[in-house]
């Protein structure tokens, strides 16, 4: 026995992380995600059942997927195998996977098998996971911060329950910091600090669901005072926190999410939303650039006829992004959202196109009439082409009633907004007119 084996311990733990040494070591410890774990919930189920196939873990980081993992192998007395896709290769995969088959067929032990950042395994390396995992064989649990739909194999997918990890709520991460202030064996009860509500209210806020960071710079600041005037307000929290990153990740679920939340907050009228959901993406790393295209696109996407000056405004923001660039081009970027936000909507114009190119794929091809034909070259009058053709500018009104078409389509339905309305109204005109001189 190692006299010294205590101490040594002591040592090592002092030196892990606060989120480390407060790591749930049983289920009822477990922050958050109730939306799963509640009673009646299916994990909850599952455990109680004690039938743990095969699981995908999907979610944020710091919102307690290994922990989650780690804990239900305790429970359900599984033996618990961790391996991380971003180092382990094909051939440490498969000695953990034939392992777990010895150790089935020995006892009847069975194994989880934890696989962080599943994602980052290639579709070859996936595969090799099916045949164990169909079989019973193991328990997978895998960890990813990527939509699995896109990420992972479709065998994969479906021989596994995907359950979806969301952000802690600031009440689960109070609760958590609170649990480490009175912890005297694994927490920071032993420096006798006070920490004053507002400053774990702030650290909570700032902390963005991840209950790592909140632990994280709830240890700093009592480290910080613990020697001095041994209080944390909310100024020793503040600077206890680092400036707030936000997830960026040009391929990942964040940068569509929060895309898709300011384009569509721009389709429905609300300038407010609009610029938060802008403040993300340019406060992300977003390229700006990136931004004015999307701009661009609404502008005749969404706003269309019913405003005309949208789009050309929209331009000129995307001209001065590329010229000007960040962070002064934010302000252009700015002026386009709230004009577009505010503008009157209509999506009359992209409907309309799309109902003619399927009109083009699916139907038969509508022949060119013969007096629409080009009739700018010699002998084309002889072929009949562009005979018949009436200059519409040589009428008074800058209509005649002329067939440009050559069977009856109506692709185009203007809104009854804005200056569409305008256009709506016209069209209706005309087609009266047309109606009667055709009688």
């Amino acid at each position: 026995m190692n006299l010294f084996g205590a101490v040594e311990q002591r040592n090592r733990d002092s030196a892990r992380p606060l989120a480390a040494r407060m790591r749930p070591v049983v289920l009822s410890e477990f922050a958050g995600q109730q939306h799963i774990l509640a009673d009646g919930k299916l994990l909850r189920r599952m455990l109680d059942a004690d039938r743990i196939g095969s699981m995908i873990f999907y979610g944020p980081p710091g919102t307690g997927k290994t922990t989650l993992a780690e804990l239900i192998a305790k429970q359900t007395r599984r033996h618990f195998e961790r391996l991380n896709a971003t180092t382990s290769g094909v051939r440490e995969v498969r000695e953990v996977l034939q392992a777990a088959a010895d150790r089935l067929a020995a006892d009847g032990t069975q194994t989880i098998v934890f696989i962080d950042e599943l994602h980052r395994f290639s579709r070859s390396q996936q595969d090799i996971l099916l045949p164990d995992v169909e079989s019973g064989t193991i328990s997978l649990i895998g960890a990813t911060t990527a939509n699995p739909f896109f990420s992972l194999v479709a065998p994969l997918i479906s021989r596994s329950q995907v359950f979806e990890f969301k952000e802690l709520e600031k009440s689960d991460l109070i609760t958590l910091m609170q649990r480490a202030l009175n912890d005297r064996i694994r927490g920071l009860a032993g420096h006798d600090v006070a920490v004053h509500p507002e400053a774990l209210d702030l650290v909570a806020t700032l902390s963005d669901g991840d209950g790592r960071r909140a632990l994280t710079a709830l240890d700093i600041s009592v480290l910080s005072v613990s020697r001095t005037t041994r209080i944390v307000d909310k100024a020793v929290a503040e600077e206890s926190m680092q400036r707030r990153v936000l997830r960026f990740d040009p391929s990942g679920d964040d940068h569509y999410d929060v895309a898709s939340a300011f384009i569509k907050s721009i389709r429905g009228s609300d300038p407010d939303a609009a610029l938060y959901w802008l403040a993300r993406l340019l406060e992300s790393g977003e390229d700006p650039r990136f931004i004015a295209r999307r701009l661009v696109i609404s502008a005749s996407e969404d706003i269309g006829n019913a405003d005309p000056m949208g789009l050309p405004i929209a331009t000129a923001a995307w001209q001065a992004t590329e010229t000007i660039g960040m962070p002064e081009c934010r302000i252009n970027l700015a002026q386009a959202t709230t004009y577009l936000a505010c503008a009157p909507k209509s999506n009359a114009s992209y409907a309309a196109i799309d109902a003619a190119i399927a009109d083009v794929r699916q139907n038969t091809l509508i022949p060119v009439p013969m007096h629409l034909r080009d009739g700018h070259y010699a002998g084309s009058e002889r072929l009949g082409h562009g005979v018949g053709y009436e200059y519409a500018h040589d009428s008074a009104d800058g209509w005649v009633n002329q067939d440009y078409l050559g069977v009856d389509r109506q692709y185009y339905h203007p809104v009854d907004r804005g200056k569409e309305s305008e256009f709506r109204q016209r069209l209706l005109e005309l087609r009266m007119l047309r109606e009667r001189l055709s009688d």
